[in-house]
């Protein structure tokens, strides 16, 4: 079974909207996404409703999911761990203990062509339009991630 990560800073808007999208594109006998923030602002919270509402709009449920921060030993426990944008693929990288955890973290946006941004926009204080725009971000680059993964297992 492949392991994915989706890592943000707080958990509640980005990484769960990335979670639930890759999920929804996956089989989930072959494959486990979750999600982590490299803050602890948000422990043990469900994702900010906008998120959901978002979500909802698009026929995925992630209202059961609930923020936790990212630990050392995610590096071991998952086997891709794709950042929402630079600030915390970089929080995470200080936290690799060797080069094959390094080896482990992407960055999103980076597995989408659709796209002409760097990063995920963080939409916690903006609008719901900024959720929309965040979910057909993480769409386009869970689709490509998920057809990646698919051709691999296919293999």
């Amino acid at each position: 079974m492949t392991r994915i990560l989706m890592v943000c800073l707080g958990n509640i808007c980005r990484s769960p909207l990335a979670q639930g999208i890759l999920e929804s594109k996956l089989p989930e006998d072959e494959f486990y996404v979750d999600s982590a923030g490299t803050a602890s602002y948000h422990i043990g919270s469900a994702p900010d409703y906008r998120s959901v509402q978002v979500a909802k709009l698009n026929g995925i449920d992630i209202s059961h999911q609930q923020a936790r921060k990212f630990k050392v030993e995610d590096f071991e426990k998952f086997d891709i761990i794709f950042a929402m944008d630079q600030y915390n693929e970089n929080d995470i990288l200080h936290l690799a203990k060797s080069e094959a955890h390094r080896q482990k973290v992407k960055h999103i946006l980076n597995e989408s062509s659709n796209s002409s941004k760097k990063d995920v926009p963080d939409p916690y204080y903006g609008t719901t339009s900024d959720f929309k725009e965040v979910y057909e971000l993480l769409d386009g680059a869970c689709q490509k991630v998920a057809s990646d993964l698919l051709n691999e297992s296919a293999l």
